[in-house]
């Protein structure tokens, strides 16, 4: 068995299975804290790496595509404080930590565990019941339903509508964005023959989401459903995913207009008690240094 104990959280390998326990420091990100432990099965790993840093490295997983509902879900916008396949690891623990990579490969390599894409999650995902309330309402899921609440935060044209509930047989597919830049994050239900191209701040199949603390948790109600939903994969194996064009790629532009209708949003937020005073002045400053 190989093991490392670091207060980002300890990983222990028993040849089979990888265990991930976050740690219970105060640098912890919520998001893995209500994660919890999660068991990664050898045939799920592509890959481990370590980074050495002047005061801290960090070890990395590479899981195969398609193994795990979470990073499907997310598509790879987990920072890294909340990716849960990173572990920090203090400089006098380098030794220890590239002994452990090395039990990895070598296990890896004596399974002959291959690197290529899964057509089936290999993990099982959050547990559920699960609710998390962030942004303009709340996303609950017992295994079978999804139910949105809508709190005082909510446009008035969305939240009319009252609370929503989707049948898991009812949603074609799920996406979590956190909130980037001027840009606001959603968790948002794609609902079969309902499609809709409304912005998450008046779609009533999405929640709203505005970079505070508790929004990464909507990921993990992504997740859960991702994880209950035919794998894209195996639903459609002929159907190939076109590379993203240089203009989806590139960062919305930031003009003089856009800064000051951001500007005028924050100061919407706080006057209404959404923002904090500290929130609102760091929220502020943010922006004015792109002025």
């Amino acid at each position: 068995m190989a093991e490392i104990l670091q207060r980002d959280g300890t990983w222990t390998f028993d040849g089979d299975t990888l265990r991930l326990t976050p740690g219970r420091d105060k640098s912890v990100s919520l998001l893995r804290k209500t994660l919890g432990e999660l068991a990664v099965p050898l045939g799920a790993l592509a890959g481990i790496s370590f980074e050495q840093g002047r005061k801290s490295g960090r070890l990395r997983l590479r899981l195969r595509d398609g193994s795990d509902p979470l990073l499907q879900a997310t598509g790879g916008r987990l920072t890294d404080t909340d990716d849960p396949y990173q572990l920090s690891v203090d400089a006098d623990r380098y030794g220890v930590a590239e002994y452990f990579v090395d039990e990895i490969r070598n296990a890896l390599l004596l399974d002959e565990v291959p690197t290529d894409a899964v057509d089936t999650y290999l993990l099982t995902g959050p547990a559920v019941p699960l609710s998390v309330s962030a942004g303009d309402g709340t996303a609950s899921f017992d295994g079978d339903r999804v139910r949105l609440e809508w709190n005082w935060k909510t446009e008035d044209a969305k939240a009319a509508a009252g609370a929503r509930t989707l049948s898991l047989t009812d949603i074609a597919a799920v996406e979590w964005h956190p909130s980037v830049g001027l840009e606001n994050g959603h968790l948002r239900f794609t609902v079969r023959n309902a499609p809709t191209k409304a912005p998450p701040k008046y779609d009533p199949n999405s929640v709203e989401l505005w970079g505070f603390k508790k929004d990464p948790l909507m990921a993990l109600v992504a997740a859960a459903v991702q994880a209950r939903l035919p794998h894209p994969a195996a639903a459609a194996p002929q159907e190939l995913t076109p590379p993203p064009s240089p203009r989806d790629r590139a960062a919305p532009e930031e003009d003089h207009d856009a800064l000051l209708r951001r500007l005028r949003e924050l100061g919407d937020l706080h006057r209404s008690g959404v923002l904090t005073d500290e929130e609102f002045t760091l929220a502020k400053q943010a922006v004015l240094k792109r002025l």
